[in-house]
C-alpha cells in the first residue's frame, strides 16, 4: 500500500516540483492535516499509510516531494505539528484539538506562550501580508485580559505566564503594524527564505537619495519641515510595501527582499525624525 502511494506521489512530482519552496511548505502543511493530523473532516486517516507514524510522513514528504526544503524547517514543522496534535492544558490536562492560546477553554487557566501560534493567529488573521483590519482593538482586548490588575489574584505561575503572553502580544502588534517588520516576518514564516536583514543595497542612486534626505533632516529648521519629510517617507514606504506585496504574491523572493531593504532605509530616516520631533 505504501509503495503504491509513493508511486502515485512520484507521478505527481513533475507537477509539484514546479512550485516554489513557499508552496511546497504550504503543501506539507495541507498534507499533514489530511494524512496525519486528521484535522480535515474528510481525512482518510484510518486508511492512510501514515496513521500513527508521523516520522514516516515527514520522511516521505521531505524525500519525495520537497527535497529543497531546509531540514531545519522540516524539523521545526514536525515538532510543532506534534505539539498541535497533543495540545493540553498544564493545569487541568484537558486536551484540545486546536492550539491553546492565552487561556484554557475548560478551566480558564492562563497558558504558557506557544511559539507555534504565529502573530497572525494571535490577531485572528489569515497569513496575508496585506492587512485591512485595524489591529488596535484586538490588541487592547488582549492587553486588558493580561493586565496585572486583572491577573493579580491568579497564582504566581499564571501571573508569570500572563507577563510572557503580554510580551508576545506586544511583539505581534509591533511587527504586524509595521510594513517592513511584517514583510520580514511573513517572508521568513511562509517562504522559508534566509536573508540578512542588515544587508545593504549598493545602488548609487538610492544611496545618494538617502544621503540627501538625511541632510534635509539634519538641516530642517522646525518641526513642520520634519513632518513634511516624514510624510514623504510614509509615501515611499507605502510604495515599497505595495511592491513587496506584489513580489511576494508572485513568489519573486529576491525582488521581495530588495523591497524590504529599501523600506529599511526609509524606516531609519523616520526613526531619526522621531528623535528630533
Amino acid at each position: 500500500m505504501l509503495w503504491s502511494w509513493r508511486n502515485k506521489m512520484m507521478r505527481r512530482k513533475e507537477h509539484w516540483t514546479s512550485l516554489s519552496t513557499l508552496l511546497g511548505c504550504r503543501a506539507i502543511n495541507s498534507m499533514a492535516n489530511r494524512f496525519f493530523l486528521n484535522q480535515s473532516p474528510s481525512a482518510p486517516h484510518v486508511n492512510s499509510p501514515f496513521s500513527g507514524n508521523s516520522t514516516l510522513f515527514f520522511q516521505v514528504a521531505k524525500s519525495y516531494l520537497f527535497p529543497n526544503a531546509p531540514q531545519s524547517y522540516v524539523n521545526r514543522f514536525y515538532s510543532e505539528s506534534l505539539k498541535r496534535q497533543y495540545a493540553s492544558c498544564w493545569n487541568c490536562n484537558t486536551q484540545s484539538q486546536r492550539l491553546l492560546f492565552l487561556v484554557c477553554d475548560s478551566c480558564q487557566a492562563i497558558q504558557p506562550v506557544d511559539h507555534s501560534v504565529d502573530f497572525f493567529k494571535i490577531f485572528g488573521l489569515e497569513k496575508n501580508y496585506e492587512i485591512k483590519e485595524n489591529l488596535d482593538g484586538k490588541y487592547k482586548d488582549w492587553q486588558k485580559k493580561l493586565h496585572p490588575d486583572i491577573v493579580h489574584s491568579k497564582s504566581e505561575k499564571e501571573r508569570e505566564f500572563a507577563a510572557q503572553q503580554s510580551g508576545r502580544v506586544i511583539d505581534a502588534y509591533r511587527t504586524l503594524s509595521n510594513p517592513r517588520l511584517r514583510a520580514i516576518y511573513i517572508l521568513k514564516l511562509e517562504a522559508v527564505v534566509d536573508f540578512n536583514e542588515e544587508e545593504t543595497i549598493s545602488e548609487p542612486q538610492l544611496l545618494a537619495e538617502i544621503m540627501e534626505i538625511r541632510e534635509a533632516v539634519e538641516e530642517a529648521p522646525n518641526s513642520n519641515a520634519l513632518t513634511d519629510i516624514q510624510y514623504q517617507m510614509g509615501e515611499k514606504l507605502q510604495h515599497w510595501s505595495n511592491s513587496f506585496a506584489n513580489a511576494f504574491r508572485s513568489q519573486k523572493f529576491e525582488e521581495a527582499i530588495s523591497c524590504i531593504q529599501r523600506m529599511t532605509y526609509y524606516d531609519r530616516v523616520n526613526e531619526e525624525i522621531v528623535k528630533r520631533l
